[in-house]
């Protein structure tokens, strides 16, 4: 199990790799918009889930969430302190 922090290192470390197989790369490579639309999408299925679908649900939905927010946050220049601080 990972946590926040270490989703976000992960998730750097990718970006820094350039690998063309990595779907977070991909999704980099795509820009800040693409990257907001699954913002949006998965906002949506997390609120759906939480409605309809259950804790376990709920919980996978909102990881993907945290997933392509903390992207849009490297494709912002965006440090986790800089987010913290509005906590």
């Amino acid at each position: 199990m990972k946590c926040f922090e270490d989703l976000f290192a992960e998730l750097k470390q990718k970006a820094a790799s350039g690998d063309p197989n990595s779907g977070t790369v991909k999704m980099l490579q795509k820009g800040k918009h693409a990257i907001g639309k699954k913002v949006i999408e998965e906002a949506g299925e997390v609120w759906m889930a939480a409605e309809y679908e259950g804790r376990e649900k709920t919980a996978e939905e909102i990881s993907q969430l945290l997933y392509h927010l903390q992207t849009m946050m490297i494709a912002c220049d965006l440090e986790l302190d800089d987010v913290y601080k509005y906590l």
